[in-house]
């Protein structure tokens, strides 16, 4: 059902009416097929759909589909060199099949991005869900000849490319280490990296990012998203804006490492300078005054016992309250 209500999604993008007759017709299946594809737009994708008799079906306003030469026509000269491009209308999740095809031996600068994942995941194991078109969900493949331990901090450089890209559009965006972007104070963006390879070389690694454009539905923590900042860009461009400034960060990580970006991540971090507390899956929270990173993007955090360096891992950070 799936396919077909996308089928039926693509024919209502235009923001008109349509009948399910004509839409039938044009689909090669029975009207009532078409009133099972428009419920399930609505139950299972999250959209309204309004439905008048004698003119049809329509979505409340437009609706833009992600597009592989729209998102192409905003890359830059380095980007387009880089990057291979690959649409999903429905995975399970952008990280997993990428991880699948990297093993299998997909190109380095392979970018799979999906209009809806069923099993979405975010850090620590956590589900990352949204409406169909309140985000942009997708992952990359890069692969370099440094090993698995030569790309400590990778996660805060892939913030970093992010919140370059947002302020781009004025959105006051912040870091939250080690791979969460804020908009607020609250969730705007999340980042998940998964590695495969040997500790000298070489590694593939999959990024992935799950950001909110509009309101993604119910979540289970505080989040934001960029139109309820007034923030108005097309999923298309922002995409395209994101992939310009990964390809930069990546290229200079791979030669420089973390610490060519020490500076600027200071420059973008939230709750420096202001108590935290870090949780763990095990054991008991710390709490402290976040001060800031070191080379190797671990967090140093002043305690009553002294300065303590905390790696990324099973670790959650937070401001105290």
């Amino acid at each position: 059902m799936s396919d077909l209500a996308f089928a039926v999604l693509r024919t209502l993008a235009d923001g008109k009416f349509h009948s399910g007759e004509a839409m039938a017709q044009q689909l090669g299946c029975s009207r009532t097929l078409v009133w099972q594809a428009v419920h399930h737009l609505e139950s299972e994708f999250g959209l309204t759909v309004f439905s008048v008799r004698g003119q049809g079906y329509r979505l409340p306003q437009p609706f833009t589909l992600l597009d592989v030469a729209s998102i192409r026509a905003g890359l830059d000269e380095q980007a387009a060199s880089v990057f291979t491009l690959a649409l999903a209308e429905e995975i399970d999740s952008s990280n997993t099949q990428l991880m699948t095809r990297a093993a299998h031996g997909a190109p380095h600068g392979l970018v799979l991005a999906a209009e809806r994942q069923t099993a979405g995941r975010g850090r620590l194991g956590r589900r990352w869900q949204m409406r169909l078109g309140a985000g942009l969900t997708f992952s990359l493949l890069w692969r370099f000849e440094r090993g698995l331990s030569g790309l400590a901090g990778l996660s805060l450089v892939v913030g970093i490319a992010i919140v370059r890209a947002l302020r781009e559009f004025g959105a006051p965006v912040a870091l939250k280490w080690p791979n969460d972007v804020l908009l607020e104070g609250r969730k705007l963006a999340g980042i998940l990296i998964e590695l495969s390879g040997d500790a000298l070389g070489p590694a593939a690694v999959v990024v992935g990012i799950g950001l909110n454009v509009a309101n993604p539905g119910e979540v289970d923590q505080p989040v934001a998203n960029l139109a309820d900042a007034g923030i108005k860009v097309g999923r298309n461009a922002l995409l395209a804006a994101l992939l310009n400034q990964l390809a930069q960060v990546l290229q200079q990580f791979d030669r420089d490492g973390f610490a060519a970006f020490r500076d600027e991540w200071h420059q973008m971090a939230a709750y420096l300078q202001v108590p935290v507390r870090l949780s763990f899956s095990h054991g008991e929270p710390v709490d402290g005054v976040a001060v800031g990173v070191d080379d190797s993007g671990a967090l140093l955090v002043d305690t009553t016992s002294g300065r303590r360096i905390f790696h990324v891992g099973e670790v959650s950070l937070r401001p105290q309250a």
